[in-house]
């Protein structure tokens, strides 16, 4: 689980082109949107979205399922794990 968190903050830091991070700097519980943690935006969820996809063959359709499963890289990887 832990090579895939780590592999989740490589992949939002290119993904979303959040220059000022490194993967140390990510907690595995900050939150991925609001004031506090990365403060991440509706296109970033995007992103995110067509980055499940296309990594790991995920599809979100239900726009409140996508909200929890975004909270954090821990519940990213949380969901990923669950599919696998």
């Amino acid at each position: 689980m832990s090579e895939l968190k780590e592999e989740l903050k490589k992949q939002l830091i290119e993904q979303l082109n959040l220059e000022d991070f490194e993967v140390s700097d990510i907690d595995d519980n900050d939150l991925l949107f609001g004031d506090n943690g990365l403060a991440l935006d509706s296109i970033d969820a995007l992103e995110i979205i067509v980055l499940l996809e296309k990594e790991y063959g995920i599809k979100i359709a239900d726009p409140k399922q996508g909200k929890d499963i975004m909270t954090s890289v821990q519940t990213l990887a949380d969901y990923i794990e669950s599919k696998r």
